[in-house]
């Protein structure tokens, strides 16, 4: 006679609407389910994503268990020569995303478990994969797009637990990192607007790079080749970097349906790749910014 294996389900958070909105779903449609909710701390987390992780935690009534490297963002950066990561080199989601649940999931896959992992990739998403696990018996489920849900859908469901959307979305599009490199100008701009001591340590791991790090006389900084930090201490840079933002985001709000439930502020952060002509997340990695 076959066993059955024994299930443990687990669901990653990331500080960003999708995951929150995901935990909220599953708890309310899949209360049979003993779902684990965790989450992978850098280190370097946008102190919004934090304060609304401790508001989600609340809410669900569980604990969100907190994951971890061993080794903290200087100790990698080290090891990759001083390379800042990039969209090419992502070594810092690999290090200290997606290694340390792999290490914490392990042991119940030694013990026979299968897991299941829920990611809140939504129904009008459907270029995108999520964490495409390597190990037997663990495999990724996407509810939402199971479940037909779409972006105004998640919304609602955070604005109808009165969490609403992460504060962070005031500024900037996505969860991760201060210093996430899939973040546009304007996003830097106000990085350092909102937490110049947060833009000041960004700054810091440029001045680290030397010309060993050059490639043919190009050096590749947070914001891209030969584009470093120091060039948005430059107040007409700025004013011109706000400026043009200004000019799309105007743009894309006489093309855009109006919804009650955003005001202006959270149509331009929410809506940011689509109004730089981008898909949602800019390339970025689900197991960061969702």
């Amino acid at each position: 006679m076959t066993l059955e294996k024994p299930v443990k389900h687990v669901l990653g958070l990331s500080g960003g609407k999708d995951s929150a909105a995901l935990a909220v779903y599953m708890r309310d449609h899949y209360p049979e389910l003993d779902i684990e909710y965790f989450f992978t701390d850098t280190g370097k987390e946008l102190p919004e994503v934090m304060d609304y992780l401790n508001q989600l935690e609340s809410y669900l009534g569980k604990p969100i268990l907190r994951l971890g490297s061993d080794k903290d963002f200087d100790y990698w950066l080290k090891e990759y020569n001083h390379f800042l990561p990039s969209g090419h080199q992502r070594w810092c989601t690999v290090q200290m995303k997606l290694v340390p649940f792999e290490k914490w999931v392990k042991p119940f896959l030694d013990e026979g478990y299968e897991i299941i992992s829920y990611v809140g990739i939504r129904a009008d998403e459907p270029w995108r994969e999520g964490y495409v696990p390597t190990q037997k018996f663990l495999t990724t489920k996407m509810p939402f797009a199971e479940d037909g849900l779409v972006k105004e859908d998640i919304i609602n469901i955070l604005e109808g637990t009165g969490l609403g959307l992460p504060k962070y979305y005031e500024w900037r599009s996505r969860s991760g990192c201060t210093f996430c490199f899939y973040q546009r100008k304007i996003e830097w701009v106000r990085l350092k607007e909102r937490h110049p001591d947060k833009f000041e340590e960004a700054k810091s791991y440029e001045k680290k790079l030397n010309d060993d790090k050059s490639t043919n006389g190009e050096t590749y900084y947070w914001m891209g080749k030969n584009t470093p930090l120091t060039t948005l201490e430059d107040p007409d840079r700025v004013a011109q970097i706000k400026a043009d933002h200004e000019k799309k985001l105007e743009r894309f709000k006489k093309k855009r349906r109006r919804n009650a439930l955003y005001d202006d502020q959270l149509i331009e952060m929410i809506d940011l790749d689509a109004l730089y002509d981008d898909i949602e997340g800019g390339g970025a990695c689900v197991t960061c910014y969702k």
